[in-house]
């Protein structure tokens, strides 16, 4: 097949769950079809993406001038376009120049199959065009705004995720109807789909892992010591720590005054830090090349979302290194686990410090735990393996579109 797939944000270095899952899947599907990857993002010094020509056929790049995150001229960028019926995270992205640019790549070359990879590209779409389109979703995106404005306090961010969700809303639904297939990366979130499409336009791509990259290591675990990964600079793993520090942590520590958190991930927000300078046992790295000496010597991994959607790849890569997770029940939405066997779900503060106290004094049921984990993913969740049921897929839209 020949593949054009749009993407917006980037894709290297792939440090974010979306960005794990979409890499694999291409350099994957590489080896068999003829990709033209394009992408559009905020540009950056150290731009990798130019290294991409060595895994894709062809690679066309367009930086943006986009303000900084939670900067006043996004704020101001926000501003303008509050009004705009398209969700801010697709509005930024999707101008004039990264339209015109799709449009040239689809008259220049003749494509099998246009892969939309995330909601945010879906304004750069030619929905209109001949050629198949399938819209790649790895959230229900209007459901983690929705719990952005059940959790948010301030009243500004509230009003703000009450906007943006509605917004969001209406552009899942005018999407879903556009594209020609829907792929979404669990059973929820293509049962909540089902509701606005037939469900015969929705197919499940499941999460996967490198199994062969994410390995038990020999490393002495740390006693007590509990370790959360995940960019901090994304709003969901914010409010997980959050919440974490304010609600758990101190009740763990009350049981286990020496139990430690390492928080692994990029640009923890300054009301991150603030509370963690006020625990003498909290560290934050930021950003790390690798987080697998990490999750080793970490006793035990927390993943205590409130806002979810799609699968937490964070999971499947502490499984794959047989480390017990404990985890909210949104946290683990969507992943094929089942709790007490390979996974530990728990959501009330108390029920999940004592879930982790539990298991930080438990070294066998640890074991026991992490080595189901393993084992789970080592046998179905491969990113080859992934990669296949894609493939798959998009041929069976592609010999569709051809009767």
């Amino acid at each position: 097949m020949k593949i054009l797939w749009v993407k917006a944000g980037g894709l290297v270095p792939p440090d974010t769950g979306g960005k794990i899952r979409s890499y694999n899947i291409l350099r994957e599907l590489s080896r068999q079809h003829s990709v033209t990857f394009f992408s559009f993002y905020a540009a950056h010094t150290n731009d990798q993406h130019s290294d991409l020509k060595n895994i894709f056929d062809r690679v066309v790049c367009l930086p943006l001038k986009l303000p900084e995150a939670k900067s006043a001229a996004e704020m101001f960028s926000y501003g303008i376009r509050l009004f705009s019926p398209q969700p801010y995270g697709i509005a930024k992205f999707c101008l004039p120049e990264v339209r015109r640019r799709v449009l040239a790549l689809i008259n220049q070359e003749k494509y099998d199959v246009i892969v939309c990879d995330f909601m945010a590209a879906a304004g750069a779409i030619p929905w209109t065009s001949p050629v198949p389109k399938v819209l790649f979703t790895h959230n229900v995106e209007a459901t983690i705004w929705q719990r952005h404005y059940e959790v948010a306090a301030n009243p500004i961010w509230k009003a703000i995720s009450w906007l943006e969700w509605k917004k969001m809303e209406n552009a899942e639904h005018r999407y879903l109807h556009l594209a020609d297939h829907v792929l979404t990366v669990s059973e929820a979130d293509r049962d909540a789909f089902a509701h606005i499409v037939a469900p015969a336009k929705l197919s499940v791509i499941p999460t996967g892992v490198d199994v062969e990259y994410f390995q038990p290591l020999a490393l002495e675990e740390t006693p007590n010591s509990i370790v959360f990964t995940g960019s901090m600079d994304w709003l969901p793993n914010e409010d997980a720590m959050i919440h974490f520090l304010a609600e758990i942590f101190p009740l763990i520590r009350r049981q286990l005054p020496d139990a430690t958190l390492e928080v692994v991930g990029r640009k923890p927000s300054r009301r991150l830090q603030a509370l963690a300078e006020k625990e003498t046992n909290v560290m934050l790295t930021g950003w790390v090349e690798d987080v697998r000496p990490h999750l080793a010597r970490g006793s035990v991994c927390i993943v205590p979302l409130r806002i979810g959607g799609g699968t937490r790849l964070k999971i499947f890569e502490a499984m794959a290194m047989a480390k017990p997770v404990v985890s909210s029940s949104i946290g683990a939405e969507g992943l094929p686990i089942e709790s007490g066997e390979n996974i530990v779900l728990a959501d009330a503060p108390q029920d999940f410090a004592n879930r982790v106290v539990s298991l930080l004094r438990d070294s066998s049921e640890r074991m026991r735990i992490g080595n189901a984990a393993r084992a789970l993913v080592q046998e179905k969740y491969g990113w080859p393996r992934i990669a296949e049921i894609f493939a798959q897929t998009l041929q069976d839209v592609v010999s569709r579109g051809q009767k």
